[in-house]
C-alpha cells in the first residue's frame, strides 16, 4: 500500500511542481498559519507528504506522521517522522501536541467512520486547549473537478467537517468556505510576494477560493 501511495505521489509532483509547492506553502505559513501555532508549540502534521506545511512553520518541537516511506527524506533533520496511519497515531503520547494540522487529507479516506476515528486519535493527542486545523477542497464549490483525482473517496464541505468536529467533542472555533484554490496549478498567485497580497485580501477568496478551513478547539 505504502509503496503504491509513493508511486501515485512521484507521478503526479515532479521535482519542479514540489519547488513551487514549497515557495507557495513557505509564504502560506508565514502570513496565515502562523497565528495558530506559538513557537513554543508542539505541531503535528497529519499526513505531511512532502512537507510542505511542517518544514516552514515555526514552532519548538515539530512532527511529521505520513503512510509514505518516502516522506522522512523530504522533512527537515529536527523534524520527527512517524510512519503511521492517521487512525492509530500509537507512537504519539497523549496529551502531548498544541496543534494537529491536516491539508487535503480527509477527502482520501475510505468512509466517514474513518474520519470519526482519525479526529478521536487527533483529541488524544491533544493538550487541553489545542487545535486541529484543518484544509480541503470543498465539494460545493470544486464539483465534479474533485473527482479528478484518483484517491479522492469522501465528498466534504466545510459544514460536514464542522459537524464530525463537533460530534468528535471538538468546538468550532472558525470556518472558512472559501479559502485557497483548489490546487497550487490553479488560479492562485504564483509568485511569493502575489500569495502574500491574497492572503490578505479575503475578497479574493470568495472568488478563487474552492477548498474550506476550518479550526476545531480541543475543549478544556
Amino acid at each position: 500500500m505504502t509503496e503504491d501511495l509513493d508511486a501515485l505521489y512521484r507521478a503526479r509532483f515532479d521535482s519542479e511542481a514540489l519547488e513551487h509547492k514549497t515557495r507557495i506553502w513557505r509564504v502560506l505559513c508565514r502570513d496565515h498559519f502562523q497565528r495558530y501555532v506559538g513557537v513554543t508549540d508542539t505541531v503535528l502534521d497529519l499526513a505531511c507528504g512532502t512537507g510542505e506545511f511542517i518544514n516552514n512553520i515555526q514552532a519548538k518541537k515539530r512532527i511529521g506522521v505520513d503512510l509514505r516511506t518516502d516522506s522522512k527524506a523530504l522533512l527537515d533533520l529536527d523534524v520527527r517522522f512517524v510512519q503511521s496511519s492517521a487512525t492509530d497515531l500509537v507512537d504519539i503520547t497523549s496529551n502531548s501536541v498544541d496543534v494537529v494540522f491536516t491539508s487535503n487529507f480527509l477527502e482520501h479516506l475510505h468512509s466517514k467512520s474513518d474520519v470519526l476515528t482519525v479526529m478521536a486519535e487527533v483529541m488524544r493527542i491533544l493538550r487541553p486547549g489545542g487545535r486541529f486545523l484543518i484544509m480541503g477542497p470543498n465539494i460545493r464549490y470544486v464539483g465534479g473537478a474533485y473527482w479528478d483525482f484518483f484517491d479522492h473517496h469522501l465528498p466534504l464541505t466545510e459544514l460536514s467537517v464542522a459537524e464530525a468536529l463537533v460530534s468528535s467533542g471538538f468546538r468550532v472555533e472558525e470556518s472558512i468556505a472559501r479559502f485557497l484554490p483548489y490546487t497550487t496549478k490553479s488560479n492562485l498567485p504564483q509568485s511569493p510576494w502575489l500569495v502574500a497580497l491574497y492572503l490578505k485580501l479575503p475578497l479574493a477568496w470568495r472568488i478563487l477560493g474552492q477548498q474550506f478551513f476550518v479550526v476545531g478547539h480541543c475543549r478544556s
